[in-house]
């Protein structure tokens, strides 16, 4: 048998010794922890076994959260720093690890075991957890039969597949893709980046530049370069990445087949559990009680956002015409026109603010605005990481541990773009060994890396990235929660998950943390009050295109959901839904959906919607803040006591909006979002 000492994934340590985990390791130590976990499933489900809530997670909880360590650290480094071999190894498992769990959740025996515990004998964590769980099994097929049962299972091992596929397609498609520009073709780039892809090209002894779709390299160069050619070149291999309409030889990579398939297969999942769509499936463990109801919420902001999106085209449009020489823009043009404009409004441009954001500095000035305003200490930590450029720290409260993080920050390939925060370890008061165990995080990035020996340097967006994914590392490690299945960011209903890491953005527009959280990269002087108040001025630049944009994107995975055809042609939803909302449309061979990973390969599958329903928890939780503002300016940190003992530490322990009037005195309300954009 494969034991700790050869397999660092069967380590019992706290923290696993990713610098030694191979490929090889995966199989081995899977299978035998998925063997421990099914033993632990029998001998719950005996007759004999208990009724009783402490017994059942002191052996099964025990058992699965083991597993289950172990296929999160697999999944992780798949996701950070994926490789043919780890991919195949990955793969090979796959099947048996969501056969295991689609049977978990549908166990009849375990569900009767489940139901029959008394409430009254648990506290109010446990009750709620209990209430999850019960919802949970009903949802993954419990009181499905015979051949439905099996039919549920044999979906969810097709769609683990599916959504694999899916996310495979475009990170392979977005990373064979590339172009060597000359240095004349690159004229307008920022220097940082034409530096970089220089680098690259030597790296592969070519010559000139070499271009990449990922985004520290794809949106400079789609903001600066004063080529029309190259903006279109690069344009259109972003926009048809993963599908029909990309180059004969990147086709491969197509997703369209793999999205029917997505498709077919949640309604048919749904219908299996009683609901007309996957979108009212979906909705069940959220805050939003029916599509309708997001529609509405979706088609409202539309309203309210279009007049304000049409005045931004109209703007865009007289500044091409005017200054650009641009009669008939482009759909690449689009973004180099916002740029230009924007320097010309408030005088300044996204490269002269990136000067004073070190990712150092940043880093620095982030812990500082959190520790005060959430008594907390951030220190550096010691642990094992996957790559060289992967830090690892602690927060403590008066010396006592709460959670730990990694942050791995910096673009690489075999790296999923996007930033997020994921949960390596749960809170949890362990009932075989009555210890309490204290949360781990994943926090992930991929900043552009720093050149000629000076430290990274952060776009303004960048910052707030970095603000966001920290907000969701807070929830999931400042949590007082001892049962770990409402825990941290475990049980919040995913419509408001966002509200913590949106909040924490709002920061990002004070003078009073810019100016400690910046240094110019050549003389360390901090952000000019001028140049931050033109970028307040800019705030909402183009927010009503940029709120429309999102409205777009959450109404077309409803509506993909909900009334659409898995059979029909995906791009025509795609266009019905631009028709309806949109003022800049894209052109036809525009295949956004093929690369919209949220949806077909993430957690936000008729949930995209959650961002903007979440902007407005997040917008009036901040606003409480504004309120109650020192008088020079800086945040009261009674309001942030307060919204540490209510939101963060509550977790998934009780609904998401007792937790939001616990702290807020009422109901939310719209109205914080919309001044907040521009939008009142």
């Amino acid at each position: 048998m494969t034991t700790a000492a050869t397999n660092p994934l069967l380590a019992s340590s706290p923290l696993l010794a990713f610098d030694q985990i191979r490929p090889k390791h995966v199989k081995p130590a899977i299978e035998q922890l998925l063997a421990q976990a099914n033993q632990a499933l029998e001998k719950v489900v005996a007759a004999d076994f208990p009724n009783d809530w402490l017994a059942l997670s002191g052996t099964l909880d025990v058992a699965t959260e083991r597993f289950g360590r172990a296929w999160g650290a697999v999944s992780h480094l798949k996701a950070v720093l994926d490789t043919p071999e780890l991919r195949t190894a990955y793969n090979a498992v796959l099947p048996e690890v969501t056969e295991f769990f689609t049977r978990l959740g549908s166990d009849e025996r375990l569900y009767a075991k489940y139901k029959a515990i008394d409430p009254a004998t648990l506290n109010a964590e446990q009750r709620q957890a209990l209430k999850n769980a019960l919802r949970g099994f009903v949802l993954d097929g419990a009181e499905l039969h015979g051949t439905d049962k099996k039919r549920f299972a044999d979906i969810q091992k097709a769609m683990s597949e599916l959504t694999q596929k899916y996310g495979e397609n475009a990170l392979d498609a977005t990373d064979a893709y590339a172009y060597f520009a000359t240095e004349a073709e690159l004229e307008g780039v920022p220097e940082d980046v034409k530096h970089t892809a220089q680098a690259n090209a030597q790296a592969e002894h070519k010559d000139g530049f070499k271009l990449t779709l990922k985004l520290p390299c794809y949106l400079p160069v789609m903001q600066f370069a004063k080529s029309g050619a190259l903006r279109e070149r690069l344009y259109r291999a972003y926009s048809t990445r993963a599908s029909d309409q990309a180059d004969s030889d990147a086709r491969k990579y197509d997703n369209t087949p793999v999205m029917h398939n997505i498709l077919a297969l949640r309604r048919e999942e749904a219908r299996l559990l009683g609901y007309a769509n996957f979108g009212e499936l979906s909705l069940v463990p959220k805050m939003a009680t029916s599509p309708a109801q997001v529609i509405e919420f979706l088609r409202t902001l539309a309203t309210k956002a279009r007049p304000y999106a049409e005045r931004d085209l109209a703007d865009l449009r007289a500044f091409a015409a005017e200054h650009l020489g641009l009669q008939d823009p482009q759909p690449w043009d689009w973004t180099y026109i916002g740029e230009k404009l924007k320097e010309s409004r408030y005088a300044f441009s996204e490269q002269e603010v990136k000067a004073y954001f070190t990712a150092p500095k940043v880093l620095a000035g982030l812990f500082h605005i959190v520790e005060t305003l959430f008594e907390v200490q951030i220190r550096r930590d010691q642990a094992p990481t996957w790559h060289p450029s992967v830090e690892f720290y602690r927060i403590e409260r008066a010396g006592k541990l709460l959670g730990q993080f990694y942050l791995d920050p910096g673009a690489r390939d075999g790296k999923r773009g996007g930033a997020w925060m994921d949960d390596a370890r749960a809170r949890w008061l362990r009932p075989d060994t009555h210890e309490l165990q204290t949360p781990i995080a994943y926090l992930v990035c991929n900043f552009a890396e720093g050149v000629n020996g000076k430290p990274p340097l952060l776009t303004h967006q960048d910052v707030q990235t970095i603000f966001h994914e920290f907000g969701h590392g807070l929830h999931h490690m400042l949590t007082q929660v001892n049962e770990h299945d409402v825990s941290g960011i475990n049980g919040v209903e995913w419509d408001a998950v966002e509200m913590p890491s949106q909040f924490m953005e709002n920061f990002c527009w004070e003078w009073e943390v810019l100016r400690h959280i910046s240094a110019h990269v050549d003389t360390g002087e901090p952000l000019p009050k001028a140049l931050f108040e033109k970028m307040r001025a800019a705030k909402n630049f183009q927010a009503g295109l940029q709120t429309l944009r999102q409205v777009e994107f959450s109404l077309f995975d409803m509506r993909l959901h909900t009334e659409h055809d898995p059979k029909a042609n995906i791009q025509e939803l795609a266009e019905t839904v631009r028709d309806e909302v949109a003022v800049l449309k894209p052109p036809a061979f525009n295949r956004m959906a093929n690369t919209f990973s949220h949806i077909f390969a993430g957690g936000y599958s008729a949930g995209y919607y959650s961002y903007k329903w979440a902007e407005v928890l997040s917008a009036d939780a901040y606003a409480a803040f504004e309120e109650t503002a020192l008088p020079g300016g800086g945040p009261n940190v009674e309001t942030g006591r307060r919204y540490r003992q209510e939101i963060l530490e509550k977790g998934g322990s009780r609904p998401a909006m007792e937790s939001f009037q616990a702290f807020r005195g009422r109901a939310p309300q719209i109205d914080a979002l919309l001044r907040h954009e521009g939008m009142a």
